[in-house]
């Protein structure tokens, strides 16, 4: 890739600055409480005042005073978000802290009490006649995607008072149970055996494990993370069941849904068929990964490939990483793509807006919260040094940049849909790998790197795929009266469908999907990911192949946010993501990233 002279001297001249990594919430409440109290209260004040446009509300609302109550709804929606982002983040630094999880819990309940006495617009829109409907979204300007969204619900919309009923029933419904979900995993803790000595670690320590060297270790940590989740499989088991009933209760008998799976894809505006299209190609292809696996086998020594090792790292590939040489590597990547990429990248570090030092209680894994427009995002991390956490890094800082380059729409389009949240994440990553990859000069350190890709394109493709695989079976299981044990069984199933001959999967692995927090909290959302590393895929050869041309398309993409439907913003780029031979480009790629790799094996 190339590097302006400008960049490049500008990178060299400087003393590299050092970045903590604690974040401050001062940013979002300087003082803290005391601030949430005062915000709420003016949240009280303007939802009166929304409440007042109740009775104007009419077909033949003049264009000025629906931009009125426009303009009033995302005054409401900032400060509500932020109230929301704040009481989350506080309750992710320590999910045993009793009065971060007490905060978050009443916030979460006022918020739930303030959308029903809106609820009234969305409703009054959804029903609003075509003519009228169209008039008035002429006149929205950045929200038409917006108002377009609302009225994609309508048929399957309840009645106002159904509707708040189920607002409310959610705070110590699905949210309160996903939240306790989190309080028991996240408190769990592992001992290991290492180096003689006895050692208890929390999940992200113990995780570190599946990437260790040592075989032994690997299959230990694995162990040892399915015999202490097998423990608490009556409870983790029936919740989920709870949660997959609740969602059949509401969506499919109350909202009319055709599928479980429909209700995601219409909230990310993708038509059922682009998503069995994606799913479909994913299964097809899985042979692409069992070929991989063997290979890797090889390269790693192993006599035979099993599911304990298909993280295991290339011997000659071991590298850690200190905090800071891993923020400097990965502003450095970006900086090479795009100087202006790599500023706003840089600015999440400076206003000390990334938690990446691990903790007890934590919450464990990466996010990055983009709260509003115009606000910095927030980044969590837990960073302990592997190579992965560097990758981790340069991701979550592509959903920040993704955020903040989309900072000139509304609180309500700035996000964009779930499909395409992962464009810019998972292309920060592969600005980092190419970056990696040109700068190394071992042979044997760049084909670790290359297969370091290879884990993550399976990783974030094909065992993303088959999450959702398994969700839509164990939905259909348990609304036939399935126990935990069968759930466990059809999991089973799946996972060795997925890897073949190539990969023996031994029977703990039947308790994996206890671990997986997204399909507790967010059912179906993990296609997400297939759709988002394939189109990178795609994307990015466009890259390579057009040079500098392509950046500001990808740049336009960035800054279109949740401004336009999915589908409208893909085209502009020249993807159809209703297309198989779509999908398949990005296996082909795969394959040939494969095909390399065999052809350093002597």
């Amino acid at each position: 890739m190339a590097t302006g002279p400008a960049s490049r001297t500008r990178t060299m001249s400087r003393t590299p600055p050092s970045y903590g990594d604690q974040w401050t919430l001062s940013d979002l409440f300087p003082q803290g409480e005391q601030d949430v109290g005062r915000s709420l209260r003016k949240l009280e004040e303007l939802a009166a005042q929304f409440e007042s446009f109740r009775e104007t509300l009419s077909p033949d609302l003049s264009t000025a005073s629906f931009r009125n109550v426009l303009d009033l709804s995302e005054q409401i929606a900032t400060i509500s978000t932020t109230i929301g982002a704040h009481a989350y983040l506080w309750y992710s630094e320590n999910t045993k802290d009793a009065k971060a999880r007490s905060h978050k819990a009443t916030v979460e309940q006022r918020l739930a009490a303030l959308q029903n006495r809106l609820l009234f617009f969305d409703l009054w829109w959804q029903g609003l006649d075509e003519t009228n409907a169209h008039r008035l979204r002429e006149a929205a300007g950045d929200l038409r995607y917006h108002l377009d969204t609302i009225r994609r619900f309508s048929p399957h919309t309840l009645s106002e008072r159904e509707e708040q009923v189920i607002n409310l029933k959610n705070t110590t419904g699905r949210t309160a149970l996903t939240t306790l979900y989190e309080i028991v995993t996240n408190g769990f803790s592992f001992t290991l055996t290492v180096k003689g000595k006895r050692r208890t670690l929390n999940r992200e320590q113990l995780s570190a494990f599946v990437r260790s060297p040592h075989a032994r270790h690997r299959e230990a940590a694995y162990r040892e993370l399915y015999r202490v989740f097998e423990t608490q499989r009556d409870l983790l088991g029936e919740t989920y069941k709870m949660l997959v009933n609740d969602w059949k209760t509401e969506q499919l008998d109350l909202r009319k849904f055709a599928a479980p799976l429909s209700v995601r894809n219409l909230q990310n505006d993708v038509p059922d068929g682009a998503v069995t299209a994606l799913l479909s190609v994913c299964t097809k292809n899985a042979l692409v990964f069992q070929h991989y696996f063997k290979l890797k086998a090889r390269l790693c020594g192993l006599p035979r490939m099993t599911r304990y090792h298909i993280y295991a790292p290339v011997r000659t590939a071991e590298k850690r990483f200190r905090y800071q040489d891993a923020v400097r590597l990965v502003l450095e990547a970006y900086r090479s793509f795009s100087p202006h990429l790599a500023d706003l990248a840089e600015q999440v570090f400076k206003e000390r807006h990334v938690h990446a030092r691990t903790q007890p209680g934590k919450m464990g894994g990466a996010y990055c919260y983009s709260i509003v427009p115009g606000m910095t995002p927030y980044v969590l991390l837990n960073f302990t040094g592997e190579a992965r956490e560097v990758a981790t890094m340069a991701h979550e800082l592509g959903h920040a940049v993704h955020g903040m380059m989309a900072a000139k729409h509304s609180v309500f389009t700035f996000h964009s849909t779930l499909p395409l949240a992962e464009t810019a994440s998972v292309f920060g990553e592969r600005i980092l790998s190419d970056s990696l990859l040109q700068q190394e000069r071992n042979q044997q350190v760049k084909q670790g790197l290359l297969m370091a890709q290879l884990d993550d394109a399976y990783a974030t493709i094909m065992r993303q795929a088959y999450f959702v695989q398994f969700e839509r079976s164990a939905h259909d299981l348990i609304a036939q009266g399935a126990t935990v044990q069968e759930v466990a069984a059809e999991y089973l199933r799946l996972l060795r469908e997925q890897l073949g001959t190539a990969v023996p999967v031994p029977k703990e692995f039947q308790w994996e999907w206890l671990t997986i927090p997204h399909i507790y909290a967010s059912p179906f959302y993990c296609y997400a990911y297939s759709f988002g590393n394939l189109l990178v895929l795609a994307l990015y050869r466009m890259y390579k192949e057009e040079g500098q041309a392509f950046i500001p398309r990808y740049l336009n993409l960035l800054a279109t946010g949740g401004s336009q439907s999915p589908d409208q913003i893909l085209r502009s780029v020249g993807v159809d993501m209703s297309s198989e031979a779509f999908w398949q480009s990005g296996f082909d790629t795969l394959k040939e990233m494969v095909t390399d790799l065999e052809k350093t094996i002597s």
